[in-house]
């Protein structure tokens, strides 16, 4: 490799020392491993977790995986694209270093202890939710503790210090609980019923805090009698679903409110409470403000409740279900296209009147499109299905003309 300096595209020449050994790229967080080698810490820290125990220049063991932060190269980095900003290149910020484990280990501490002050105890908490905000790399170095059960702890046992118990509860939704953890949860009402209560809480942050703990308890039991024991309290719906009702200037209460009412309409038993607390028109009037992959878990709710005859009659009473589920049949991606044409199905099925309001929106174009596109089998399937449906419904000049797409008596079943 040459030793000086090597042209970049751009116009502008990037000093070799100041590009990553292994990435060749210039360093954006420069750090120094045993053998006085340094590395961008993104590059080794890969190699290294990929099972490589040497230096990759030296090619001697590691016999310390401590990386020390080389702040006198990374200054001079930064001073090297400030000086060079007129070629367009832009100054690496200075990164934030790793969450010591040490600390980390004595915030939890501090956190849990019932013997200190509980303003003590909520500023450790607090902390620890900037840490973990951080990065993924603060976030695994807390979970090497006992973080979940800490938490648990410190949330359903200090519900009279509400401050404490909500901070808590901002910094247990950050990481995934074992089946256990969710079993802990699950089984026992007052757990239950202290989060059903959260979900009415007059701030918005403590009630979708709870709605994504609700998703994950949900989610994460795979007992049915557990998973049955919290979808039957009807406040949890009427919760979630008024979560979901909230300005989209608030979107993280969509994507948390979708998942949750997701997770617990997957309960077959209890769907019916979904619906009586208002989900279907609920999910119909913000289905245009999902983002794409909640839009996918929107739609496969709607499917999953159609399946009901009460979700299915309350669908086919809102007068934007059906041609809006033709309108974005192909719109989203294929799982979202699965999902409608198997809601589609379930209406259509039910009602002539669906059915007449399906030719209408244009369902017959989707439908000859879908069976010929790259969708899903599943999709095809159900496209087919409706198309043999809705075949006595369509216009005397499609039918002639329809011969061609998979319209025979022969539907492969679900």
């Amino acid at each position: 490799m040459p030793g000086s300096l090597e042209p970049l595209d751009l116009g502008v020449q990037i000093p070799y020392h100041f590009r990553c050994p292994i990435s060749l790229e210039l360093m954006c967080d420069p750090v120094t491993v045993s053998t006085g080698q340094t590395y961008d810490r993104a590059s080794i820290e890969s190699w290294v977790a990929t099972g490589n125990t040497t230096c990759p220049v030296t090619r001697s063991p590691l016999t310390d995986f401590t990386l020390i932060p080389n702040h006198t190269l990374r200054r001079l980095i930064q001073e090297w694209c400030v000086a060079n900003r007129s070629f367009g290149v832009e100054r690496i910020p200075t990164p934030k270093q790793p969450a010591d484990p040490t600390m980390v280990r004595s915030l939890l501490s501090q956190a849990s202890s019932m013997t200190i002050a509980p303003p003590s105890r909520l500023s450790a908490l607090r902390r620890l939710r900037g840490l973990a905000r951080d990065s993924d790399k603060n976030r695994a170095v807390i979970s090497a503790f006992d973080v979940r059960g800490t938490l648990l702890d410190v949330v359903f046992s200090n519900a009279a210090d509400s401050d404490l118990s909500h901070e808590a509860l901002a910094l247990l939704v950050m990481f995934p609980l074992a089946e256990s953890d969710c079993a802990s949860v699950a089984s026992e009402p007052a757990r239950v019923g202290y989060l059903t209560r959260m979900l009415f809480h007059s701030s918005i942050e403590v009630r979708v805090n709870s709605a994504a703990l609700v998703e994950i308890v949900v989610a994460g039991t795979r007992t049915p009698e557990l998973r049955s024991q919290i979808s039957n309290v009807d406040e949890i719906f009427e919760g979630v679903i008024e979560i979901l009702r909230n300005p989209i200037a608030y979107p993280r209460a969509l994507k948390v409110g979708i998942k949750a009412l997701f997770a617990l309409c997957l309960v077959k038993q209890t769907r019916h409470k979904a619906v009586s607390a208002g989900a279907a028109e609920t999910l119909i009037d913000r289905l245009a403000d999902f983002e794409k992959c909640d839009a996918e878990r929107a739609l496969a709710t709607i499917e999953l409740l159609c399946r009901i005859p009460s979700g299915c009659s309350v669908f086919s009473s809102h007068a934007l279900t059906v041609p809006l589920l033709v309108k974005i049949i192909l719109k989203i991606s294929d799982r979202a296209t699965e999902y409608a044409a198997g809601a589609l199905l379930s209406l259509c099925s039910a009602s002539e009147e669906n059915q007449r309001e399906a030719v209408a929106a244009g369902i017959l174009t989707q439908l000859l499109l879908l069976v010929q596109s790259d969708c899903t089998d599943r999709a095809k399937r159900k496209a087919q299905l409706l198309l043999k449906l809705l075949r006595d419904s369509w216009p005397e000049d499609s039918i002639r003309n329809s011969d061609d797409f998979a319209c025979s008596e022969v539907v492969v079943p679900f």
